[in-house]
């Protein structure tokens, strides 16, 4: 960390901007596999509480390494700063009182535990979408896996460079052959039963 940078406290603060938005402020982080469906889920549990009035925005893992983080790879430390910078902004988007949703492989668990210890206790829900490798390759959205097994491309998680699984997430999701939006509903059925939103 830099010198001679002191934090500013502002008098409009985290409680005062979710009693503004109505809302409690939340971070939805999905993990699991590529071709798990964590983007689609995301995206869909996004519509539904856009349409109940919620204040939201959604990281995807695609999308930020346009920009933020264009300038990593794939190696196990770019990997770990993909997700501390990825902590830093939910942190940001969480203390302005949003419900912010990401969608990262995000394979290490101490990665997803460095965002965790950002926040408060109540402020982070781990939903691990629980797919099997197999069904991810048969599924291979953007033909990833084929280009991982005929080594075009190194350090993929579930092929050459692991994924650690949460032990202990807050939602898991073991989906097999239902809809994504059956998928969506049980998961906004869960966030309502344990008092997430």
């Amino acid at each position: 960390m830099s010198q001679n940078i002191v934090w500013h406290e502002h008098n409009i603060d985290k409680a005062r901007r979710a009693e503004q938005n109505k809302q409690k402020p939340l971070a939805i982080w999905f993990t699991g596999l590529s071709g798990s469906g964590k983007s689609t889920l995301a995206g869909l549990l996004e519509q539904k509480l856009q349409a109940e009035g919620k204040h939201t925005y959604l990281l995807d893992g695609d999308n930020v390494r346009h920009g933020l983080c264009g300038d990593l790879g794939f190696s196990d430390k770019d990997r770990v700063e993909n997700i501390r910078r990825i902590s830093e902004v939910v942190k940001l988007f969480v203390d302005a009182g949003q419900i912010v949703l990401t969608a990262f492989i995000s394979p290490f668990k101490a990665d997803r535990a460095f965002c965790r210890d950002l926040l408060d206790e109540s402020e982070f829900v781990e939903v691990y979408v629980d797919v099997p490798l197999e069904i991810c390759e048969q599924r291979d959205p953007k033909g990833l896996y084929k280009k991982a097994r005929a080594g075009d491309i190194k350090h993929f998680t579930g092929i050459d460079s692991p994924y650690e699984a949460p032990e202990s997430p807050e939602i898991h999701l073991q989906v097999n052959d239902e809809s994504p939006e059956s998928v969506t509903e049980k998961l906004y059925e869960q966030l309502l039963e344990k008092g997430f939103i």
